[in-house]
């Protein structure tokens, strides 16, 4: 009788552990249901958050090429300097600033004289020999705010901030005369080339295709008076 008696205590003290153990089971079991869901919500925000990362870092190479192909785009692949594109962006730039803040500046034309003749003696690598040359003068010329470009062939333009009628035109006549002192040697022979620059004034009220036309009709006009200015000597043995 006492055996029976211990053994309904012991199976009824059994039952208690495992009615225990499944309780205490339960809420493990809706930890792990519940923590499922927020790990896989970790996992999701890490993997969204890495896709971010990779799409700005894309983003920032693709801008970087952006920038780098516009500047190409505006770029003279020989002379390393604005091209028609460009200087003429720059212009514009200006010219806003211009109306803006009533600054004012110049505008000179500069086209290389008869450099087609050192081609047709010497080579193309020898024209472009000069060119570089006299892209490299007018840089030196001018102040870090101004701007030289080549609006293409042997044809140069630079924006000069701040000039008088009379600075302006001293100026022009400082380009050529830089470019006049150019010496070349190609094939055993000396070679000079000259310039000739026109001038046009730039302010608030100025537009930038009428400038380049005012400035590119006076550089004829001085091409023409420098065609019988005997001191220019563009080819000689």
């Amino acid at each position: 009788m006492k055996k029976s008696k211990r053994a309904r205590a012991a199976k009824a003290k059994k039952g208690r552990k495992t009615s225990a153990s499944r309780s205490k089971a339960v809420p493990e079991r809706l930890a792990k249901r519940r923590a499922k869901p927020a790990r896989q919500e970790a996992s999701a925000a890490a993997a969204a958050k890495a896709t971010i990362r990779g799409l700005r870092s894309k983003l920032k190479e693709a801008q970087r090429r952006v920038t780098e192909l516009e500047a190409a785009a505006d770029t003279d692949f020989l002379l390393e300097i604005p091209n028609r594109r460009g200087f003429e962006r720059e212009l514009g730039r200006a010219i806003a600033y211009m109306k803006r803040y009533r600054a004012t500046g110049a505008l000179i034309v500069l086209d290389v004289d008869r450099l087609k003749p050192i081609n047709d003696s010497f080579g193309h690598a020898a024209g472009d020999e000069v060119l570089k040359a006299i892209a490299a003068t007018l840089k030196r010329q001018i102040r870090a705010s101004d701007v030289v470009g080549r609006l293409g062939g042997d044809e140069f333009a630079l924006l000069l901030w701040n000039l008088s009628e009379t600075d302006a035109k001293a100026k022009a006549a400082l380009f050529e005369q830089a470019i006049d002192d150019l010496s070349f040697t190609f094939h055993g022979q000396s070679v000079t080339a000259g310039a000739s620059a026109g001038v046009a004034l730039l302010s608030a009220h100025s537009d930038a295709v009428r400038a380049l036309e005012e400035a590119d009709a006076a550089m004829y006009v001085r091409k023409a008076r420098r065609r019988h200015e005997p001191r220019i000597r563009l080819v000689s043995s």
